[in-house]
């Protein structure tokens, strides 16, 4: 049986062993950046967190006065997650049809991390086991950013 891969890095497809490809998650939101990225940075125990407003940027680049989050970034280790505010002015479309994917070593962590990202949003499909992996779950959390979250493959099967 073929299962998702879930893993940053690599990880088994049926018996093949695949990498997972380099992308960074870049979400944009209406305002509410900064405190998604707080948000974030606590439920992951992110390294590192920053963040740019449109009014740091030096008058020469003649962008919004406004205090919406131009780029913000937090680390987990190596790995990172990128967000932004919609530029002042600029219509909002609302992230669709797209899921952040955090694969987790064991199924406590997984839990722990799908329950704070629960607070305050929606569960798509409750975190518990399943047939391709000992625990996998889908949250939309109060940010409106959909997130799976699942134990990763670690060798083929």
């Amino acid at each position: 049986m073929e299962t998702p891969c879930r893993a940053q890095g690599a990880c088994y497809i049926g018996h093949r062993r695949v990498i997972a490809l380099p992308f960074i998650p870049f979400l944009t939101f209406d305002g509410t950046a900064e405190a998604a990225l707080k948000f974030y940075a606590d439920v992951f125990s992110a390294t590192e967190l920053q963040i740019i407003r449109y009014s740091d940027a030096p008058a020469e680049e003649k962008l919004p006065p406004s205090d919406r989050v131009m780029y913000g970034h937090i680390m987990l280790g190596e790995h990172c997650l990128m967000a932004d505010d919609s530029m002042p002015g600029m219509e909002f479309v609302p992230q669709a049809s797209v899921a952040v994917n955090h694969p987790v070593k064991t199924a406590e962590q997984g839990q722990k991390i799908f329950d704070r990202l629960a607070e305050g949003g929606t569960v798509t499909m409750p975190y518990g086991p399943v047939f391709f992996a000992p625990a996998f779950g889908m949250v939309t959390d109060r940010f409106g950013t959909a997130w799976m979250v699942g134990v990763l493959e670690t060798s083929g099967g």
